[in-house]
């Protein structure tokens, strides 16, 4: 790689990493629902993950995970104790250090999965269908978040999950599939369409740089 793309690919870097904070710090970034955030900030990850591939993209997923934290912490909601260790898990007077976990792991990971799951798609169909394939790596990548998010909260918090919510613990899990499928599938649906939206222009635009003198 010429030292033009690399100026390039980190001015590109830099322009995610500023949507992703400017997101972060606006309404649009983090929607507050009764008992947890929904969040478009992983488009700009899944966008970036496809483009300028999974290593940046990882990247992006980390400053993903530091506005999750951040917002968890400054700004808590009844589960954020599952997104900062400072925040103390309820019946206990303490955080918990697995809560980074489920604050980096889903967002950095959503900066991995839709660039693999893009190129695969783009192989088997053989270069064509190009927005269907950038539709469901944004589908992919945005289900990468909600699912993984939500079943670490299952797996590690899951009474204290039941307690914020006063249910049964043996219905925590009912409760987490409601959260996919009533949060997580209208995210992932917004995310397919701004990743197709978004993408196909910039790699048309990216393609037609490149062939330029």
């Amino acid at each position: 790689m010429d030292q033009k793309n690399r100026i390039n690919r980190l001015v590109i870097t830099a322009l995610f990493c500023g949507i992703i904070l400017l997101l972060n710090f606006t309404p649009i970034g983090y929607i507050q629902l009764p008992l947890i955030k929904a969040t478009i900030i992983h488009v700009p990850v899944i966008i970036g993950a496809i483009l300028l591939g999974p290593k940046i993209g990882a990247g992006l997923g980390f400053v993903f995970g530091l506005t999750s934290l951040y917002n968890n912490t400054f700004a808590p909601t009844l589960l954020s104790f599952a997104f900062s260790p400072f925040i103390p898990v309820p019946g206990t007077g303490h955080g918990s250090w697995e809560a980074v976990l489920i604050a980096f792991v889903p967002r950095i990971l959503v900066g991995v999965v839709p660039y693999y799951f893009y190129r695969f798609l783009k192989r088997a169909l053989k270069g064509k269908y190009k927005v269907l394939s950038l539709s469901l790596g944004g589908l992919i990548g945005s289900l990468t978040n909600t699912v993984l998010v939500m079943n670490l909260i299952y797996f590690l918090f899951r009474d204290a999950y039941g307690k914020v919510k006063n249910i049964p613990v043996s219905t925590v899990y009912h409760a987490v599939l409601a959260v996919i499928v009533t949060n997580g599938v209208p995210e992932a649906i917004v995310a397919a369409v701004l990743t197709a939206a978004v993408c196909r222009p910039l790699m048309k635009f990216a393609s037609a740089a490149e062939r330029r003198p």
